[in-house]
């Protein structure tokens, strides 16, 4: 083995500048005196909050966010790591080494009194809880990127494309002499991955970049730097080429090295064995996590309060404020057994739904073959909303700006107050908008029919003024929404048409199936009930929020799925014609704002891609009415961002829908034009007389050619684009407008 390098003296007195400790009820920690703020209880309070985050900056095991800090000279940007302690070994470990945020405290500041560059350390906060969370902040640095993006461009050749600003060498020079001082500090990192190095060129792009150590949870602080410890820490990184390792090493090793050949091979054998470890370690935890998920719960976010002590495997349901729905405590295994307790009723659903496949089937084909048949007016775009009470005058800019005349606007029946609710009703209704009300149920309101039976009474009342459509239900095939089985569903909704109906004219609006699952519309349509009957069958086709609204399912893409819900429509027990899609959306890359995991969240840039797309899709079939995105002001999903400071900002989703609306309001769709695959070229009669051609594909680029030459183009959300010179035009993933002349 090569022996160890020169290192420099270390100077090992007490690291930086002052700390004082602090205890808030629930909490206690450690805050940089300098950074102290007037109010420390409201500020901490503040940053242990996920609902202050401006910025999600890594959602996994462990919660990244940048917020701001109130500190004596002003706001200061800070990032918040939120560290988990469920589970008994995070106990135990928390015990006996203290917590990860404690670790990631204590090692921060030893590197900054030996020079090691990392993110300064501003507070620790603890929870008193032994499972409550911990949170570690240290001082945003700005204008960084993760090398690992670096790493990524260097090995499919496109640094000079990606990072045209980065020296690769003077890179691995400096992460070389960053790891060296680390090392000499008597500190092993034991994580020193490519996501844990951070590069800026704060100084200039002429100037070395300094490259930060972050992530220091599991170091080991005073500890003697043997060659295997060192190896261990280098081989991480996979500096593989030679002009690169050498770079690395050179930089690392110091001037003077003993051995540079012998620790250049060590090096490469140790980062090849790394890297084969890792697959084969990942390949050999999937069995277990796949077993682990079946009998134990998904863990929940650590803003997420437990469940009720006592509550049976039906009730462990609590309401999640970050994502604006329920949270189901109840594990797979536990839900199982619920549902075998209730086969007899799921035997008669599955029946009733299976006796409604020969008609569907025939319904669908002929719904499919006079698709596209003739011109058809073009349907209506519309948006979901929540009141918003620290700014609701926001809210309804927004809404006015947005252009969108259809509002369905969401009541929580369990909620005993409604006068925000009724107060924007009112407002809607005097502005003009159309305006119908959707009535999602939980557990205490499926469980109490009385109580159910008079919060519809009461919305009925304080709501009918405004608005005529209600939805009666929200998502009945989740347990997390309080149905277990779909004769709850059909109680809730006898009492609530019943209660409604006594008042006059109004149209229902059911079932409220999420997710392509229309076998569980059919089944509850189908059903035999004193009250299954409709004025609007409506879903929450979320079709695949995986990927693109053009994926398929079992076969079926977005347009299949519609016409599939309008054929279960009309063969239904009592047919109805009208269909409406009450709810969609993609989830953004927001952390625990995001209604679903990160693995089907998006960027803003692909979800307003998706919306535009999806809405062509959908209402160019002519066999849905309507289309409402949920929601309009959200962080995680929603085509505004609410902001810290109770602002508002608009994403890229906004302005498609915006321009999207204004564009087609009003017209005519009369059909695809030919377009080679993967391109989609849908031409409409619009509004003023004129034609309009709109077009996307799913792979970029893709050439098409319009009817006609254009007078004028624009992109997704309404800039102006280069008119194209004649019919030929090259269409992309974000949807293209073209006047024709």
């Amino acid at each position: 083995m090569p022996a160890d390098p020169t290192s420099p003296a270390v100077d090992r007195s007490p690291p930086g500048e002052g700390t004082a400790g602090f205890s808030v009820p629930g909490f206690y920690g450690e805050v940089a005196e300098r950074y102290r703020p007037q109010d420390l209880e409201r500020e901490v309070r503040r940053l242990v909050d996920p609902a202050s985050a401006r910025q999600t900056l890594h959602w996994g095991r462990n919660y990244l966010y940048a917020a701001d800090l109130q500190a004596p000279g002003g706001a200061v940007g800070v990032v918040v790591k939120q560290f988990r302690n469920q589970g008994l070994g995070a106990r135990l470990k928390r015990r006996r080494l203290g917590s990860k945020a404690t670790r990631s405290w204590r090692a921060a500041r030893e590197l900054v009194a030996a020079g090691v560059p990392t993110p300064e350390p501003v507070m620790l906060i603890e929870s008193t809880l032994i499972e409550g969370p911990s949170f570690y902040v240290s001082r945003k640095v700005e204008g960084f990127f993760e090398a690992r993006y670096l790493f990524r461009a260097l090995a499919q050749d496109r640094r000079r494309e990606l990072f045209p600003e980065v020296d690769e060498e003077a890179f691995f020079r400096a992460a070389g002499a960053v790891l060296r001082r680390l090392h000499a500090a008597g500190v092993w990192h034991r994580d020193v991955s490519i996501g844990n190095l951070l590069v800026s060129y704060e100084d200039g792009a002429a100037a070395p970049p300094t490259v930060y150590l972050v992530d220091l949870n599991r170091a080991r602080l005073g500890v003697r730097m043997t060659v295997r410890r060192r190896l261990k820490d280098l081989c991480r990184l996979p500096v593989l080429d030679r002009r690169h390792r050498e770079a690395f090493l050179g930089a690392y090793l110091g001037p003077a090295p003993r051995h540079p050949r012998l620790w250049s091979l060590a090096f490469g054998l140790w980062a090849r064995g790394f890297l084969v470890k890792n697959r084969f370690k990942d390949a050999a935890r999937r069995p277990f996590r796949a077993i682990r998920g079946i009998f134990a719960p998904r863990r929940a976010h650590v803003h997420i309060p437990p469940a009720p002590a006592g509550a049976a495997s039906r009730d462990k349901v609590v309401w999640d404020y970050l994502s604006d729905q329920p949270h189901q405590h109840a594990g797979r295994f536990e839900r199982t057994l619920v549902r075998l307790k209730d086969s007899p009723i799921h035997l008669r659903t599955a029946m009733a739904a299976v006796g409604s496949v020969p008609r569907v089937w025939s319904r669908y084909r002929e719904l499919r073959a006079g698709l596209y048949s003739g011109p058809r007016p073009w349907g209506t775009a519309g948006v979901a909303v929540r009141p918003l009470p620290g700014n609701p005058a926001g809210l309804l800019a927004a809404l006015d700006d947005l252009g969108v005349k259809s509002v369905l606007l969401r009541l929580h029946p369990w909620e005993g107050a409604l006068d925000d609710g009724e107060a924007l009703a009112r407002e809607l209704a005097r502005r003009g908008y159309d305006l119908s009300f959707a009535l999602p149920q939980n557990r205490d309101l499926v469980r109490d029919l009385g109580r159910w039976r008079a919060a519809v009474e009461e919305i009925g009342e304080r709501f009918l003024p405004y608005g005529r459509r209600f939805q009666i239900g929200q998502a009945i095939n989740r347990s997390k929404w309080g149905v277990w089985n779909y004769r709850e569903y059909l109680d809730l909704t006898a009492a609530a048409i019943e209660s409604l109906r006594a008042r006059g004219d109004v149209e229902v609006m059911g079932p409220a199936v999420i997710d392509f699952e229309l076998h569980a519309t059919a089944a509850v349509l189908n059903m035999p009930h004193p009250v299954t009957r409709f004025d609007v069958v409506t879903s929450l086709l979320y079709v695949d929020r995986r990927g693109a609204p053009e994926n398929r399912q079992l076969g079926f893409d977005t347009v299949g799925k519609v016409a599939l819900l309008r054929a279960i429509a009309e063969t239904a027990r009592h047919p109805v014609e009208r269909c409406w899609i009450t709810e969609v959306n993609w989830p953004l890359i927001e952390g625990p704002h995001s209604p679903a995991g990160k693995h089907v969240a998006v960027d803003e840039e692909t979800q307003a891609d998706y919306l535009a797309r999806y809405y062509l899709l959908t209402l160019g079939t002519g066999l849905v009415e309507r289309v409402y995105w949920w929601q309009l002001v959200a962080r995680g999903y929603g085509l505004v961002d609410r902001a810290d400071d109770g602002g508002l900002r608009r994403r890229p989703s906004y302005e498609a829908l915006r321009f999207l609306e204004r564009r087609l309001a009003g017209a005519t769709f009369l059909g695809p034009l030919a377009a080679p695959s993967p391109a989609r070229l849908y031409l409409f009669r619009t509004a003023d007389g004129g034609e309009t051609a709109v077009g996307w594909s799913t792979a970029e680029p893709a050439p098409a050619r319009l009817p006609r030459p254009a007078a004028e183009a624009a992109a997704r959300g309404g800039d102006p684009l280069p008119a194209p010179s004649g019919e030929e035009v090259e269409l992309t993933p974000s949807p293209r407008y073209f006047r024709l002349v």
